[in-house]
């Protein structure tokens, strides 16, 4: 896969997530839906990698990438981009979602593109995420596609 180079210097971009959330944050999820989504159409994985949508109906939470299931319209996968101040909340939000068994999210990651590093949780982990961008629901490390 081809690494795309960062064409804007980060000295010129505003770091602060949100709906008007920076570059790298869009590269980023831009990035993983699109190198992904080659997988789901192949049928290597059977969730479809959607940017930015909400993992139930009306006022529920919209994870940075969800990976649908179109079958059991779940989404079993949930990945969340973050720098360094934003990435104890996207924790929180992912437990959150997971714990509460409400969207039928089963295993989440939050991703740091400051500092490259992953966390993932997975239901049942007791509320401690680990550092891994290895998810075993798809069978794939996503920090190739970052």
């Amino acid at each position: 896969m081809t690494n795309y180079p960062d064409l804007i210097p980060q000295k010129f971009m505003v770091f602060d997530d949100g709906s008007n959330a920076p570059l790298l944050h869009q590269r980023t999820i831009a990035r993983l839906t699109a190198k992904l989504y080659p997988y789901y159409e192949a049928g290597t994985i059977r969730y479809e990698p959607i940017p930015e949508m909400m993992v139930g109906e009306y006022n529920s939470p919209t994870p940075d990438v969800i990976l649908y299931d179109n079958v059991t319209e779940q989404s079993p996968v949930i990945i969340e981009i973050c720098h360094a101040k934003g990435q104890k909340s996207d924790l929180k939000k992912v437990i959150r979602l997971i714990e509460e068994d409400d969207y039928g999210v089963l295993e989440g990651f939050v991703f740091n593109y400051k500092t490259q590093t992953w966390l993932r949780y997975r239901k049942g982990d007791g509320g401690v995420a680990a550092e891994s961008s290895i998810s075993e629901i798809l069978q794939l490390d996503l920090g190739v596609f970052v």
